[in-house]
């Protein structure tokens, strides 16, 4: 008798707790973070939005990561788009993140470990930010696309629901051996330290193509066709190989755009946005 009483209270008092953290979730006010620290460095910070009304369960999360060669711009590039992101996907919370940038040190995988370090701190604090860990996206724009295609499918945790790419290199190894311009191969050669013919394995270890399985996050390309900044065809290479494994993608290619957009065709694109996300992270 004594037994079956404890375990009632035992079972009422776990219901309590349930019934209240989902109280407390359901009416949990936007919040904005802003320069939240991932790691030691004082470039690894991130500005975070949560929305209104956000639950463990549900919140869905997209990761902002910003272009610049690897060696320039920073998580301010995305600021005035965050109203944007908001108003379009309101169940998601936005984190916008700085890496390490190359500046004579920081060669890379510098980067990569950082978005990597930083998507970690994001899963490890889920709890706390009250997202779930495994809705994440990625959106990364020029050298964060590449970053982003990295980080989706080479590393398995956190598991990456989609992967949104602006116009990032996808092939490091075929941008140095066949550059469309020659600032492609002295540019590589900055970032990287090396060459392909000193240190082969991290051209290959830096390229998203080479990780792609048939288990790669669903992929939204975008590239324009003038882009004299990275060639259309690393798009049309990380296609191929998408196709090849059977990993729902789509290439979006506006023709007479180059390395970036604004006005109606930057609409289009967020349009696209919304679409793919609605169709492939439940």
């Amino acid at each position: 008798m004594f037994l079956t009483l404890l375990i009632s209270m035992s079972i009422f008092t776990s219901c309590q707790r349930i019934e209240a953290n989902t109280a407390e979730e359901k009416y949990l006010p936007a919040q904005t973070l802003n320069d939240v620290s991932y790691g030691k460095d004082t470039a690894q910070r991130m500005d975070i939005y949560l929305p209104a009304g956000r639950k463990t369960d549900s919140t869905k999360a997209v990761v902002l990561i910003h272009g610049g060669g690897w060696s320039s711009g920073s998580k301010a590039e995305f600021t005035a788009y965050i109203d944007s992101f908001q108003r379009r996907m309101p169940g998601y919370a936005v984190f916008n993140i700085n890496y390490r940038l190359y500046n004579g040190e920081n060669v890379f995988p510098a980067q990569e470990n950082d978005v990597k370090k930083a998507l970690s701190f994001i899963s490890e604090k889920a709890g706390e930010y009250h997202i779930n860990k495994n809705k994440i996206v990625l959106l990364g724009v020029s050298a964060g696309g590449h970053l982003a295609l990295l980080q989706a499918y080479k590393y398995k945790d956190p598991a990456i629901a989609a992967v949104i790419d602006f116009f990032g290199p996808a092939d490091l190894m075929s941008m140095y051996q066949k550059p469309w311009h020659p600032y492609v191969t002295f540019a590589l050669q900055m970032v990287t330290g090396t060459s392909p013919a000193a240190n082969a394995a991290l051209y290959k270890a830096s390229s998203p193509v080479n990780f792609i399985t048939t288990e790669a996050a669903p992929t939204l390309i975008f590239h324009g066709g003038q882009d004299q900044v990275v060639n259309i065809s690393q798009s049309r290479e990380l296609k191929n190989k998408l196709d090849q494994a059977g990993v729902k993608n789509e290439l979006v290619v506006y023709p007479s755009q180059k390395h970036g957009w604004y006005g109606p065709t930057l609409s289009n694109s967020f349009d696209r946005i919304e679409k793919f996300l609605a169709e492939n992270v439940k």
